[in-house]
């Protein structure tokens, strides 16, 4: 079973920088699709970016376009997500997710088409 470990959170001014990792033991993150969903309080999870097994197509949600990049680095089993210009609203708890085989058919945009998860890492955007 792949085991998922997020870094990266912490607290940052509007305007400013961060950038999130998902490191993976007990499989090889290419060989996956994966996903980067938040959380905030008392809101449902939700997708902010993907990338597909074996190719570098990606998908991006309405808020995260333009300013966030999801990138996979193969030779460290990493997916990281680069966040720029993070707003207040971006204040999550963030998590990484990978889609194993059977591979899902659909959007890869909802959390239950993701098989394994991190525990997640804390984001929080100060205005």
């Amino acid at each position: 079973q792949v085991v998922l470990v997020e870094s990266g959170g912490g607290l940052v001014q509007a305007g400013g920088t961060l950038r999130l990792a998902c490191a993976a033991r007990g499989g090889m993150l290419v060989r996956y699709n994966v996903g980067w969903f938040r959380q905030a309080p008392g809101k449902e999870r939700e997708f902010v970016a993907g990338v597909l097994r074996n190719v570098d197509i990606t998908d991006y949600s309405d808020s995260a376009r333009s300013r966030f990049t999801i990138t996979r680095v193969e030779a460290e089993n990493t997916v990281y997500l680069q966040m720029s210009s993070l707003k207040p609203e971006d204040t999550a708890i963030y998590y990484c997710a990978v889609d194993v085989p059977p591979y899902s058919r659909d959007s890869r945009r909802t959390p239950d088409e993701y098989d394994s998860w991190g525990k997640g890492t804390l984001v929080t955007v100060s205005s």
